[in-house]
C-alpha cells in the first residue's frame, strides 16, 4: 500500500510532463496572415513569397479584418493596394506564426507576428 502511495503521485507528475511537452498546437505549419484595414477605403494585399508564389487578399472594407491566408515561409514582400496605390513591406517570417498586416488611416503597414505555439 505505501508503494502505491509513493509511486502514484510520482506518475501522476511524470505522465503531466509528457503530455504538457508534447502540446504543441502548430507543428511546422505554414505561416498565415490577414489583413485588418484600419484606414478609410477599400485594401487588398498580395503576399509574395521567396518562391515567387503569390497569395491575394482582395477588397477588405474599411474597418474589418480579412480570414487568414496560408503561404510558405520565408523572405515575403506584402504590397497593399488602397485607391490604385500600392504600399509595400518586406519580412521574413516562419512557420507556426500568423501574421497582421495592419494599415491605419496615413497607410502606414504595421506586420505583427504571433507564435501560434503560445
Amino acid at each position: 500500500m505505501k508503494i502505491g502511495k509513493v509511486l502514484m503521485p510520482a506518475a501522476s507528475i511524470l505522465l503531466f510532463s509528457f503530455a504538457v511537452s508534447g502540446c504543441n498546437k502548430c507543428k511546422d505549419e505554414e505561416p498565415r496572415a490577414r489583413i485588418t484595414n484600419n484606414g478609410t477605403q477599400k485594401a487588398s494585399v498580395q503576399v509574395k513569397t521567396s518562391g515567387g508564389n503569390t497569395v491575394n487578399i482582395n477588397n477588405v472594407d474599411p474597418g474589418t479584418s480579412s480570414a487568414y491566408a496560408n503561404y510558405a515561409p520565408g523572405q515575403v514582400t506584402f504590397t497593399i493596394t488602397v485607391n490604385n496605390t500600392n504600399y509595400v513591406k518586406t519580412t521574413d517570417i516562419s512557420t507556426c506564426y500568423q501574421y497582421d498586416i495592419s494599415i491605419d488611416r496615413s497607410n502606414v503597414i504595421t506586420v505583427s507576428g504571433i507564435d501560434r505555439n503560445d
